[in-house]
């Protein structure tokens, strides 16, 4: 008997139900229309604990991020020049992210520039090129969230870790591996909480963060995402 295999469409998110794996596309960037700004995605504003639309100064000419067309559709540019930019999709309709069903985060990037020098184990050099955040609700004294910053590191090799309190960093991608080519990441996201944090998830995440920055080595960096998707395990 052939496998039945269903697709599900509710509020721009895809489920895929079969005997073997569940799979939910949280962004591919299908929605906007070329030039737009992610308008859904928003700004984690620590001052106010809440998330606020993405500012003016996200767009270009300077340090933006944009849609823009990719090779088999629309994809997510994000550009800096000693500076930063972030976005953020929150908890919700957009993100109904639970963690026991599924714990595996698959995304893909492809760095074409990153910023020289820049190092995710020194504060003074600590640029990021392309990152992605999953933030939980646990927090310090400052409301900053218990998070997994996922890297695409200028200098560090893949497997790389390092803390800046409740921040853990993990190194999935590096540039000594080459620039230029798209690349899929997979991490099971429970089982990172548990090592880093050394306990249980303190529940589902809360937002997911797209990150660029070159500030502290006034460099330069040039990064594209998509296809952002949670998934059971297999």
């Amino acid at each position: 008997m052939p496998l039945l295999i269903t697709m599900v469409l509710f509020a721009g998110i895809s489920v895929l139900d079969g005997f073997a794996q569940q799979v939910r596309v949280i962004e591919d960037f299908e929605r906007y229309e070329v030039g737009d700004l992610p308008y859904m995605w928003k700004i984690p504003d620590r001052a106010s604990r809440s998330m606020l639309p993405i500012p003016s100064d996200h767009a270009k000419p300077d340090d933006f991020v944009e849609i823009i067309q990719g090779e088999n559709g629309n994809i997510l540019q994000a550009y800096t020049q000693g500076e930063s930019v972030q976005i953020a999709l929150p908890q919700g309709a957009l993100l109904p992210w639970n963690l026991n069903y599924f714990p595996i985060l698959r995304w893909r990037w492809r760095a074409d520039k990153l910023p020289d020098g820049a190092t995710e184990r020194s504060r003074g050099l600590n640029d990021t090129g392309a990152a992605l955040y999953v933030a939980f609700p646990c927090s310090d004294w400052l409301g900053r969230p218990c998070t997994i910053k996922y890297t695409y590191s200028s200098t560090l090799p893949i497997g790389s870790r390092h803390r800046y309190g409740k921040l853990h960093v993990v190194v999935v991608s590096t540039a000594s591996e080459g620039l230029g080519e798209w690349i899929e990441v997979q991490r099971n996201v429970a089982d990172d909480y548990q090592m880093l944090f050394n306990k249980e998830p303190s529940g589902n995440p809360i937002y997911i963060m797209i990150w660029s920055d070159s500030d502290n080595t006034d460099g330069e960096a040039d990064v594209y995402f998509d296809d952002i998707i949670i998934a059971s395990e297999e």
